[in-house]
């Protein structure tokens, strides 16, 4: 039997035809209980939009994947997977969540009742992502709240009567305050440790201050975004500026961008370049598709992907800008401070009879900040292994290498190279509330992930949804304590590397293939056209069936072979040598992990053995079977609450 047709345009009706063609009015949105909440303009979409997508790793995870991986060959490979894949699979989220007004759980749901498990493990990965990231605001406001001092606490070692503590000798000023004060942190996952006060105290900041931005939905959110989404901008062109008047910033941003081609033969760099597009979209979470079911059903959800999207490319280059500007003035410094090191000891050994007149090098030992240090490196090179001694090679490149990733950027490197600008207070103020602002604005998206969802399958849920919000924060904060304890750094370690990584990609795979082999590329392409007005172009179905799909299940294998290959490890503190060092995780460790990959997956197949039950039990015609999974109506209606589109659903469905 034929697929049953889209009502057509004499069928439509002219319902809340004003709400339809444009955004929601104030006063629309709070006159009754059942009307849905919509975006009062298209700015504040386009905000709550970006502040999801341009997170934390923009600023701490792309310049090191770019720097890794080839610089601008890496960001050609970014680009070329952005579009063929990341853009595409955007679009399809904007669509079906416009399409449907429904959050993640609802979308698929109304797809067929046996993808609701994909909405359902949308929202726990969420929630898992949500516990963890909240800490590293929890760490956030702890250095923004210690950076209204002069010097800076990190600046300089501290001293036990007139000894300086060992393990900050060791390492650096900026590592013991990060892993000794800011964390107190264990040497390892097995030693757990008491909790520490001072973070469980900007923990439960943080989540006030989220539940407040959430209190009253989108509503309130988008008020904050208003500030969180556009200043970290004006922050990146603030450190741009004053990076680029830096001493070793064209060095810093020479060495980033100078393209190394082979990288395309590897493939982990296509699998880190493909996950990191993944994140940065933020595919998977649910988050677009709740945000983008408050929009018009006209709203050109097709623009929006590409405009996001680039947005946030561009994002990411400025903050890599910024980043290796200052780098490379703290690297410039480092290496600097080492060649007058070795020109001392150098100069010492010659005057004690150790080295010949023939191998010292023409400088002037009497400035030796003003040796060039490529003059110095090609002496070292010729000469530096027939002197005795400790002389070091003073690499740049070696040295713009070191923490520059994650935590270790923010944390150690960053705050290191503001302490050596002038007027360092202001300057990691300004960091670490830009930070904070960054992590507030893709919190709100990673919550709305979760009460949306819940909200549009639950009627209980949506009549008590400032409840809901103050428990799920109480909830968040109480289990968010595992991640205050002395070891909890490994955990949000662990949280972040595998707790989201391998069940959003099993969540995508399996959107992409109910739309586009389920569902039919076709009809979802059918349905936008009546939504919009317009078809899109033919490329995307074939791009959702077979590019999008196969590069999902290609990083799917990739990221799945690579945990099975090598015992996963994480990086740990070790307090007697006051250095960083991987370890395996322990047996229990693992378990935890492959707990929480499992217990996120678990909704999907849970809710298809579900359904199948409910079908044997209450046999259907296979017109009703047909009409299930009938996506858009074309009827301009309001913003509806759920439980009216459904129940005029099923009037649809037995109608037919």
């Amino acid at each position: 039997m034929e697929k049953q047709p889209l009502p057509t345009d004499d069928e439509k009706t002219d319902a809340g035809e004003s709400e339809v063609n444009g955004y929601a009015g104030e006063e629309s949105q709070q006159g009754s209980s059942s009307t849905r909440a919509g975006w009062n303009s298209k700015i504040e979409y386009f905000l709550a939009q970006v502040g999801f997508s341009v997170g934390l790793g923009n600023v701490w995870r792309f310049p090191y994947l770019c720097h890794q991986n080839g610089g601008g060959a890496f960001l050609l490979l970014y680009v070329l997977l952005m579009l063929l894949v990341g853009i595409p699979l955007f679009f399809l989220e904007l669509a079906a969540g416009q399409a449907i007004r429904q959050g993640s759980i609802g979308v698929w749901k109304y797809i067929s009742p046996r993808l609701a498990g994909i909405g359902y493990s949308s929202c726990v990965v969420c929630f898992f992502v949500a516990l963890y990231y909240n800490v590293i605001l929890a760490w956030s406001l702890f250095y923004l709240g210690n950076s209204f001092q002069h010097p800076l606490p990190w600046e300089q070692c501290p001293k036990h009567g007139n000894v300086t503590v060992k393990e900050c000798e060791k390492s650096s000023p900026t590592s013991y305050f990060w892993y000794r004060k800011a964390l107190d942190i264990t040497d390892s996952i097995d030693e757990t440790g008491s909790f520490n006060t001072y973070i469980v105290c900007c923990l439960l900041a943080a989540w006030t201050v989220v539940c407040l931005g959430m209190f009253k939905g989108i509503k309130s959110s988008v008020k904050v975004m208003y500030f969180s989404s556009i200043f970290p901008y004006v922050v990146l062109f603030c450190f741009l500026v004053r990076g680029l008047m830096l001493d070793g910033a064209l060095e810093g941003i020479s060495h980033m961008f100078y393209p190394k081609l082979e990288i395309w033969a590897d493939v982990q760099v296509w699998r880190q370049a493909a996950t990191q597009v993944f994140f940065a979209l933020g595919l998977g979470f649910g988050s677009i598709i709740a945000y983008s079911s408050y929009n018009p059903k006209n709203n050109n959800c097709h623009r929006d992907a590409f405009t996001v999207s680039f947005i946030n490319f561009l994002t990411s280059v400025l903050a890599t800008l910024v980043v290796f500007a200052v780098l490379g003035f703290r690297a410039k410094n480092k290496v600097i401070k080492c060649v007058v090191g070795n020109l001392k000891e150098l100069s010492e050994q010659f005057h004690s009879g150790y080295v010949d007149q023939g191998l010292m090098p023409v400088f002037n030992y009497s400035d030796p900040k003003s040796v060039a240090l490529g003059e110095y490196r090609s002496w070292f090179k010729q000469y530096g292994s027939n002197v005795t001694g400790n002389l070091t090679d003073c690499d740049l490149e070696k040295e713009m290498q070191k923490g520059v990733e994650g935590t270790g950027l923010a944390f150690i490197a960053f705050t290191e190279a503001m302490s050596l600008l002038p007027g360092s207070p202001f300057w990691s103020a300004l960091f670490f509330l830009m930070l904070l602002n960054l992590g507030l604005s893709t919190m709100f998206g990673t919550m709305e992930g979760i009460l949306a969802p819940l909200s549009d399958r639950f009627k209980t849920l949506a009549n008590n949804k400032i409840k809901l919000t103050v428990f799920s924060c109480i909830v968040g904060f109480v289990i968010g304590l595992l991640f205050t304890q002395r070891c909890g750094n490994y955990f949000v370690t662990m949280f972040d590397d595998y707790s989201a990584t391998l069940p959003l990609i099993i969540v995508v795979v399996f959107e992409t293939f109910s739309v586009s082999w389920l569902y039919g590329a076709d009809r979802f392409l059918d349905d936008i056209e009546a939504m919009l007005g317009w078809r899109p172009s033919v490329v995307y179905k074939y791009l959702w069936k077979y590019i999008c799909l196969l590069a999902m299940l290609g990083l799917l294998l990739a990221t799945t072979i690579r945990m099975f290959i090598a015992r996963p490890t994480y990086m740990a503190w070790n307090q007697e040598k006051a250095s960083e060092e991987y370890l395996e995780y322990p047996g229990w460790a693992l378990a935890v992990l492959a707990s929480l990959i499992i217990f996120a997956m678990m909704p999907v197949p849970v809710a298809l053995i579900h359904a199948l039950l409910q079908d044997r039990r209450k046999p259907r015609s296979r017109d009703t079977e047909i009409g299930q999974y009938s996506i858009v109506s074309t009827v301009d209606t309001p913003m509806t609450d759920m439980s009216e589109l459904d129940h005029r659903n099923g009037v649809a469905t037995s109608v037919s």
